[in-house]
Formats: structure tokens, C-alpha cells, sequence
């Protein structure tokens, strides 16, 4: 009757994309994602809570370089 659900990650290309945290001035809200360097698009990958949420996208796509803040 219930089937588990399977995710599919997106790739994370290091070539054209560069990881960033949007976050927001208001009320503090963060959104993990990737920018695209060519048109500056920012695709929004995840919500992020706390501390492990922010570890769980880094591990998830082995990010090696510091994440950007935008607010």
C-alpha cells in the first residue's frame, strides 16, 4: 500500500555553480542552494532549520568550499 519514496539528487557541478545560503533579513529564514555562475540564477535546494540541516546539504554534495551568504 505505501511505497518508500526515493529522492533523486540533483548533480552539483563545481564548473558553473558555486553553493550559497539565502538567507533573509526580516525573519531569518535560510534556503541552502546553488548559484549559477553564468546568469546568477540561484536554484533553491533545501530549508534550512539549524546546524544539522546545513551539514546534512554539505555531506549530501561533498561541498568542499565555504558556503556564500546572500542575503
Amino acid at each position: 500500500m505505501f511505497k518508500k519514496k526515493t529522492i533523486q539528487l540533483k548533480t552539483y557541478d563545481p564548473a558553473s555553480q558555486k553553493p550559497v545560503l539565502k538567507c533573509s533579513i526580516c525573519n531569518g529564514e535560510q534556503v541552502a542552494g546553488f548559484k549559477n555562475l553564468q546568469t546568477g540564477k540561484i536554484e533553491e535546494i533545501m530549508f534550512v532549520r539549524d546546524k544539522k540541516d546545513l551539514q546534512d546539504f554539505i555531506d549530501t554534495y561533498q561541498i568542499r568550499e565555504p558556503i556564500e551568504k546572500i542575503y
